[in-house]
């Protein structure tokens, strides 16, 4: 008896079962990087004695890079050999990570923990958003991106608050990073058992646009890093996004530090910014839908480079947490518009491609923020670096506003949506 394959059908609601698992194992991706934000600078700074912010921040920038390449062909390779396998193999990589973490007798086994935490998030993350693009359709991408990012930087606040506590009382090590192993070994099931294959999606959703040319990698690529102007923007949006994202993530609990506040406080201060973050994109991303998104990267910007302006004048706990919850909703909402745009713009034959490459650019980010932050806090001090990274910041709002258009158009595509 020949049994008849279910129609490919795309939107959020007739593939709830299968989104909803993806916002989990997101969940699980976020948390994985959360066991990290509050705890390791107060381990190079207290256990390992790193001399200097730029030495110090070297961890950032090993998983900058490593995740910035993974993401660029976490694309390509999803395109080749499907989704699921570049999902699980994210995982499988993930597998030492809080070992090394645990037992690591000096530095090198920090740095070289945040390779392959790079190369996970790099996987994991990246083919997780690939997979919510393919099943939402075009006419909810920016609630699918907001679901999906709130998911993961949701995960990221409450686990940065949970090692925080667990610091304070049972010390830096091990029991923040007995989270990551539980989240390791959860995502990685989920993505064995439970998740299924999305490419076929994507080719059907191709099968109603316009037929186009073949695009190679390399034109994927020079498309959405310079030759394509809403893509462009956007890829630079993203850079400097994480840019000041790496300085937060390095710089911050060391300056709270050495301002008195207590583990607990700076975990709490660690966890507000990805909280308010990942909770704002469950409002921004939806009404990107319904407003374009160009509007709120352009705002988004320009109230990070307020919010981090506030972090470097404010010396108390109450003016550092409303900077954070500042900070948190100019992220909020630019993170899943920069994300719905470029899902906007590329053709789904190399849509994968394209987000790739985006996350190469953003997630680069994370290593040019580390070096930039760490280099000026050593030679001046702290306030300066988040006063240049402020300024870099605005001056990309401003690069948004003048070169992007517009990407979201509504349309009434038929057999597209729920």
């Amino acid at each position: 008896m020949t049994t008849t394959r279910p129609a490919i059908r795309l939107g959020l609601a007739v593939n709830a079962a299968q989104f909803t698992l993806l916002v989990v194992v997101n969940a699980l991706v976020g948390g994985l990087l959360g066991t990290e934000r509050t705890v390791l600078p107060l381990l190079a700074d207290r256990v390992f004695h790193v001399p200097g912010h730029t030495a110090a921040l070297t961890f950032i920038a090993a998983f900058g890079l490593t995740k910035a390449a993974t993401n660029f062909f976490a694309g390509t390779l999803s395109d080749r050999y499907g989704r699921r396998p570049v999902l699980i193999a994210g995982w499988l990589v993930a597998l030492p990570i809080p070992a090394m973490l645990i037992y690591a007798p000096n530095w090198g086994w920090i740095i070289a923990a945040n390779v392959l935490l790079g190369v996970n998030q790099g996987l994991a993350w990246s083919t997780t958003v690939i997979m919510k693009i393919d099943l939402a359709g075009p006419h909810r991408r920016g609630l699918a991106m907001g679901l999906n990012e709130a998911a993961g930087y949701t995960a990221v606040a409450a686990t940065a608050l949970a090692t925080g506590w667990l610091a304070a009382e049972y010390g830096l090590r091990p029991a923040p990073f007995l989270l990551a192993a539980a989240y390791v070994a959860l995502g990685l099931g989920l993505s064995v058992f439970f998740v299924r294959e999305t490419h076929d999606h994507a080719r059907h959703e191709a099968t109603h646009h316009a037929p186009v040319a073949a695009v190679s990698t390399r034109e994927a690529f020079t498309r959405t890093s310079f030759r394509e102007p809403a893509l462009s923007a956007v890829s630079q949006a993203g850079l400097v996004n994480n840019l000041n994202d790496g300085l937060a993530w390095g710089l911050l609990p060391v300056l709270f530090a050495a301002h008195g506040i207590s583990l607990t406080r700076i975990g709490v201060l660690a966890a507000l910014y990805p909280g308010v973050w990942g909770l704002g994109q469950l409002i921004t991303g939806p009404l990107s839908d319904r407003y374009g998104r160009k509007p709120f990267i352009v705002a988004g910007m320009l109230t990070q480079a307020a919010a981090l302006t506030g972090f470097a004048l404010a010396t108390t706990f109450t003016a550092w947490a409303l900077a954070a919850v500042a900070l948190g909703a100019g992220t909020a909402m630019v993170y899943p518009t920069l994300l719905a745009a470029i899902g906007d713009v590329a053709h789904p034959s190399w849509r994968a491609r394209s987000v790739g490459v985006y996350r190469l650019w953003r997630d680069g980010g994370f290593a040019v923020g580390a070096l930039l932050a760490g280099l000026l806090a050593d030679a001046f001090d702290i306030p300066t670096a988040i006063w240049a990274v402020a300024i870099l910041t605005a001056a990309s709002g401003v690069i948004v506003a003048v070169r992007m258009y517009e990407t979201h158009r509504r349309s009434s595509t038929v057999g597209l949506e729920e």
